[in-house]
């Protein structure tokens, strides 16, 4: 019978076919050094260029190879999604299929799980050739993240080391809008960082343009939290407690005989109306705010397992 893996790797790919050709032999090889039963699972998002049946025509010749094929193109939450379903191993390593994840780290990785590491994520150090507005708009983009979950979060990437219990508890967050590193970050665990800087991608052109990504990190934020929702809240706090400052100095101004005739009147109606809806709208977008993290459904608390003891419902070995 197949050994149970240990390691499964996910790689989601979309149009893929052409990085494929050099990303399947590193990892395989990065993955055979270590000596460890390991899987590697690609979930085909609905590519369009062959690389479904590549994938197929691998597999046929390793049985190491789980190829998953997607109806469409549902996005890389969506994938990385079925690839957390589908991996069978005692730890899942997600990377991307462009060999930006340089596979060297792999070694490196499974050598702090087995230290005892739940999560082991790879950081970015360098971005690269990308530039000023795009650097801009990604520390932004991460800072807000960050003050969300309580850690820095500058240099997340997807390539990350996750033990089976931390697949466990992200498999019980069930929201449709997902942002995955946002949820590793959420449900905690003991985490160690490595540092790497990307390579040049191999094979195939990216498939995110500026815009594309732009709009991926707005829904991601808005998807991950409520941040956003509570920033104009209490935005609008701030401006009610303007407006009485404001209307403060306008009835000084009428007391001291300096106010135009009538004028006083108009600023106090504006001030008590403008500060009514805002105090409302305020109200509102708090219990919004509510609403949205009830309805993600998401755990109300994650149990961390000690290395050796054995999980509630899964058979899955100590760590050696």
């Amino acid at each position: 019978m197949p050994q149970t893996p240990e390691i499964s790797v996910v790689l989601p790919v979309h149009n893929e076919a052409a990085a494929l050709l050099e990303t399947l032999p590193a990892v395989r090889a990065a993955l055979e050094s270590i000596g460890r039963p390991f899987e590697i699972v690609c979930i085909d998002d609905g590519s369009a260029d062959g690389t479904g049946a590549l994938l197929d025509d691998a597999a046929r010749n390793e049985p190491r190879l789980v190829p998953l094929h997607l109806t469409r193109r549902f996005g890389k939450e969506a994938a990385l999604a079925a690839g957390l379903e589908t991996a069978t191993g005692r730890s899942v390593i997600l990377m991307d299929a462009d060999l930006q994840h340089p596979p060297a780290l792999l070694r490196e990785m499974v050598r702090l799980w087995h230290e005892g590491y739940d999560v082991v994520e790879a950081v970015r150090q360098d971005r690269g050739d990308e530039g000023l507005l795009y650097r801009l708009m990604a520390r932004t983009f991460y800072s807000l993240v960050g003050r969300s979950v309580g850690r820095p979060f500058q240099g997340s990437t997807d390539y990350k080391l996750l033990d089976r219990q931390v697949v466990d508890a992200l498999l019980q967050c069930r929201e449709r809008n997902r942002f995955f590193r946002g949820l590793v970050a959420w449900v905690g665990f003991k985490v160690a960082q490595v540092p790497f800087t990307a390579s040049h991608r191999h094979g195939g052109e990216s498939k995110w343009s500026t815009l594309g990504l732009a709009r991926y990190s707005i829904t991601s934020l808005l998807a991950f939290t409520s941040l956003p929702l509570r920033i104009v809240a209490w935005g609008g706090l701030g401006m009610v407690l303007l407006g009485i400052v404001l209307a403060a100095q306008t009835l000084y101004n009428w007391f001291a005989g300096h106010a135009v005739s009538g004028f006083t009147t108009v600023i106090l109606v504006e001030l008590i109306l403008g500060g009514l809806i805002l105090v409302s709208l305020g109200v509102i977008a708090f219990y919004v705010a509510l609403i949205y993290e009830e309805q993600k459904a998401r755990p109300l608390f994650v149990v961390r397992r000690d290395p050796g003891s054995a999980p509630p419902q899964a058979p899955w070995p100590p760590r050696p």
